[in-house]
């Protein structure tokens, strides 16, 4: 039986239980950055999949739906459980598919993976449209319970984008978008928390980074819809009003309380806007704070 790229063991490795430290952690870092690498040549359809997620979840109540077992499951909810709080993307816009549900965040829930009427029920639990965006993720491309998923959810109409690390499975062949994570050969045959995952984590965040981007959630590199939960992010988005428009930190503070706390918001009111002529503006310009600054040039 041929083994996949996920599953080889490399020669490269050979002995390595028997390697001073430093050489073993050498390899893996040699490997690591490898798998970084690899993710490159997803960037054109990763792009492309950006580009129709933003279309789908713009205007209207679109979901981003994580699907995953294992290990991708993890880092999928590590990606998609920060988009609230950095680009204030709403809890109930965002769902994930976890074969064994929570439980298995923590510790392997057995056969869970296996699992395809778990996978098909959770989907239908969701009542997927059109409008939503599922990411599937998977190390070997065949994980029973992702396929299963990311082809319910794609049978629904929504649009699918398939993330593994290895060439022409049914994960990649059936999705909407196929990223191919060229990861190779574990340290540690068949450890896919590490090539392999590491590659995930970096599409992860590509994808999830741009989408919102495109989205409007993102000035010059400030995540101007952030969720102020503590001081520390407090004193941020006073600084990032002040980048923003030339005001001092006091004007910030005022206008960030008139907005209650939207940074968005407080832009436009430091700019002269009465706060509901702000959330006009916002609203007519789709939330983009460039161009409703546009819109206020004399």
């Amino acid at each position: 039986m041929k083994q996949t790229k996920t599953e080889t063991a490399d020669d490269r490795f050979k002995g390595i239980d028997q390697w001073p430290g430093d050489q073993v952690l050498l390899a893996v870092i040699e490997s690591q950055e490898k798998s970084v690498t690899a993710v490159r040549a997803a960037i054109p359809m990763m792009a492309a999949a950006a580009d129709e997620a933003a279309k789908r979840l713009r205007g209207t109540q679109g979901r981003l739906v994580y699907i995953g077992a294992g290990t991708p499951a993890r880092l999928a909810v590590q990606d998609g459980s920060e988009l609230t709080p950095t680009y204030g993307w709403p809890r109930v816009r965002l769902a994930f598919v976890i074969a064994g549900r929570e439980k298995a965040l923590l510790q392997p829930v057995e056969g869970a993976e296996d699992d395809v009427q778990a996978a098909l029920d959770a989907i239908a639990e969701l009542n997927l449209t059109r409008d939503d965006v599922c990411i599937a993720v998977s190390a070997s491309g065949t994980t029973p319970f992702t396929v299963a998923a990311m082809r319910a959810a794609k049978a629904r109409g929504a649009q699918t984008v398939g993330i593994a690390s290895n060439p022409d499975t049914p994960l990649l062949q059936d999705a909407d978008f196929a990223l191919f994570l060229d990861s190779g050969a574990e340290p540690v045959a068949g450890s896919t928390r590490m090539n392999a995952g590491t590659a995930q984590k970096v599409a992860l965040n590509m994808f999830s980074t741009l989408t919102m981007i495109k989205l409007s959630r993102v000035y010059d590199g400030m995540m101007v819809d952030m969720e102020l939960t503590n001081a520390k992010l407090r004193k941020r988005a006073v600084r990032m009003i002040g980048e923003i428009t030339g005001c001092t930190a006091d004007e910030a503070t005022q206008a960030l309380s008139k907005a209650g706390d939207s940074i968005k918001l407080a832009v436009l009111v430091v700019k002269g806007l009465a706060p509901e002529e702000g959330k006009t503006l916002l609203k007519n310009c789709d939330g983009n704070l460039r161009n409703a600054l546009i819109q206020l040039r004399p």
